[in-house]
């Protein structure tokens, strides 16, 4: 126990109970029916299901719509954050992030409330506000810290050589802005596919996402179906991870 290596076994015991141990168990149900013996037919079932895919599909749509919005309204936000000039004070960014304190369901069960005090029929609007809501701290931050800690003498340069103010915005920070950008998407597009509580609450259940699916066979102990399905969201997460990692390398290696 002396040795500093021992400190990290707490840490490797969390990490098996509680992420590779679940894990395991999500592949092994998924590739079992409900007696026991092993098969593909819960994916079979999957990509045979009209009713599955065309959630799977309005799931993406909804991520890429809510992801948009973010960058959107984000970017901004944090280049205004980032921006001495523009704010002087901290307590602009805590109030900010503050949202991403209170209990996400506390947030959602609040927005709700207030579509119903305004008489808004919810649907797809009010579902992408609240979608915009809960997760836009979540874009704000990644891209902030990257403009926060980027060396300023890299527009200095630019305004000397001539660039104009948008010049130097859209052809220096921007594109040195880029893995700020590209964790917030991380943090917005996926979660946003496997929500379930936000898309119950903000639209009455009338639209499911794919997390819906998810919650809905598992609440029916329809576990190995359900697994799957968490197993198929859990590879694209991976996937998606991957592609991140490359393009990074990719961007480290050509600057």
């Amino acid at each position: 126990m002396n040795r500093r290596s021992s400190w990290a076994l707490p840490y490797a015991i969390f990490l098996v109970l509680f992420v590779a141990l679940p894990l395991i168990l999500i592949m092994v149900y998924a590739f079992q029916d409900g007696s026991g013996n092993f098969t593909f037919g819960n994916f079979t079932k999957f990509f045979t299901d009209a009713d599955a895919i065309g959630t799977f599909a309005l799931s993406l749509e909804v991520a890429i719509e809510n992801t948009i919005l973010c960058i959107l309204l984000g970017y901004p936000a944090a280049w205004i954050l980032a921006n001495k000039k523009l704010n002087r004070s901290a307590v602009t960014i805590v109030l900010f992030i503050m949202p991403m304190w209170i209990n996400a369901l506390m947030r959602t069960l609040a927005t709700a409330e207030l579509f119903h005090m305004l008489g808004v029929q919810l649907g797809k609007g009010t579902l992408l506000v609240g979608m915009v809501y809960d997760y836009l701290p979540f874009m704000i931050y990644p891209i902030y810290n990257i403009l926060n800690k980027m060396d300023k003498s890299y527009a200095e340069a630019a305004l000397d050589l001539g660039a104009t103010p948008w010049q130097v915005f859209w052809k220096v920070q921007v594109p040195l802005s880029m893995p700020g950008v590209t964790s917030g998407i991380m943090m917005v597009f996926m979660p946003t596919v496997s929500t379930f509580a936000i898309s119950e609450f903000l639209t009455n259940n009338k639209i499911k996402l794919f997390g819906t699916i998810i919650q809905e066979n598992i609440n029916s102990s329809m576990w190995n179906y359900g697994a799957a399905l968490s197993l198929v969201m859990l590879v694209i997460i991976g996937i998606t991870s991957l592609l991140q990692d490359n393009k990074e390398e990719v961007g480290g290696g050509t600057v």
